[in-house]
């Protein structure tokens, strides 16, 4: 059965452009009321107008679909608040929400101004806390709600000269992994998407050739599967050029060393088995690694737990 939002009503920030606006032309194709949230600021930030997302909301109304702009800065609370107080109150709720605003303000760390590491965070990070703070008690109330965060490789992997996007992107995969355990009673399901794609904030990156195979709109399918009603929860997937994997945090099954060794000089020695991989696994949760070192230290010990 194809997947569709009839009834739902999702807001998409950062939909004036690139990924927003394809997520936000999906969305509404497959039925749902879209709230296209823009605040029209350059790449870095600065600046600010409705225009894109009155765009979008056109694009949506001309093909049959129904939106409404919104200009909320999502790095202030009470505009998020009131962006999610209007949308409910027009249409009853808010099902789904798409965390994709987002600005860039590059430097290498030795150059980077702490007023630019702030802003990125204030935007990313904090940005989609509020924007999942606003939505929160609603789809709590009615036992229903679907999110969908946004990281980088940047942050999962390293990039130059982006220490406070990485850092931001990094912090949101903290905050999906509450989410999703905090969310499981009451129906929330919450993922996160990791990009690439040719929009304004890679043009500069890529050549003409490889752009032209990142389209914006080959991230979408990703998105609304996490946002439909059978989505995964806790899941970040990647995504780009038609490709789609899953990404996971593993860790090695490591060892456990008696009282004697707990030395640096005994971690350098034990390192290359410390750091094998074979029986690396993900964990579900914080407690499961206390468990296993408690375990392990147990066994080393001859404890019975």
């Amino acid at each position: 059965m194809a997947i569709r939002f009839d009834g739902r009503v999702a807001i998409v920030t950062g939909a004036g452009n690139g990924l927003g606006r394809a997520h936000a032309l999906g969305l509404a194709s497959r039925g749902a009321k879209v709230v296209v949230n823009d605040f029209g600021g350059a790449r870095d930030g600065t600046g600010g107008s409705l225009s894109p997302a009155e765009a979008v909301v056109e694009e949506i109304r001309k093909a049959g679909g129904t939106a409404m702009a919104d200009g909320a800065d999502v790095s202030n609370f009470e505009q998020v608040t009131a962006m999610v107080e209007r949308a409910t109150k027009e249409w009853g709720s808010v099902d789904l929400l798409c965390a994709n605003a987002g600005i860039l303000r590059d430097k290498s760390f030795g150059k980077m101004e702490a007023a630019d590491f702030q802003k990125v965070l204030d935007v990313h990070l904090v940005g989609t806390f509020y924007c999942c703070k606003a939505a929160w008690a609603g789809m709590r109330d009615r036992n229903y709600g679907r999110i969908v965060l946004t990281t980088s490789s940047s942050g999962l992997y390293g990039n130059f000269g982006q220490a406070n996007y990485g850092a931001a992107k990094s912090g949101m995969v903290g905050l999906m992994n509450v989410l999703a355990e905090e969310g499981r009673k009451n129906n929330i399901r919450v993922n996160i998407i990791s990009p690439t794609a040719a929009t304004r904030m890679t043009e500069e990156l890529l050549p003409p050739q490889a752009l032209q195979l990142m389209k914006p709109n080959a991230i979408t399918p990703a998105v609304e599967y996490m946002l439909s009603e059978d989505a995964p929860t806790r899941t970040i997937m990647g995504a780009g050029a038609g490709s789609f994997a899953v990404i996971k945090i593993v860790e090695s099954e490591g060892i456990n060393l008696p009282e004697s060794e707990w030395t640096p000089d005994a971690i350098a020695a034990h390192f290359a088995e410390i750091s094998e991989m074979s029986k690396a696994k993900a964990l579900q949760g914080a407690f499961e690694q206390t468990q296993k070192y408690v375990a392990q230290a147990a066994a080393r010990a001859g404890i019975k737990l």
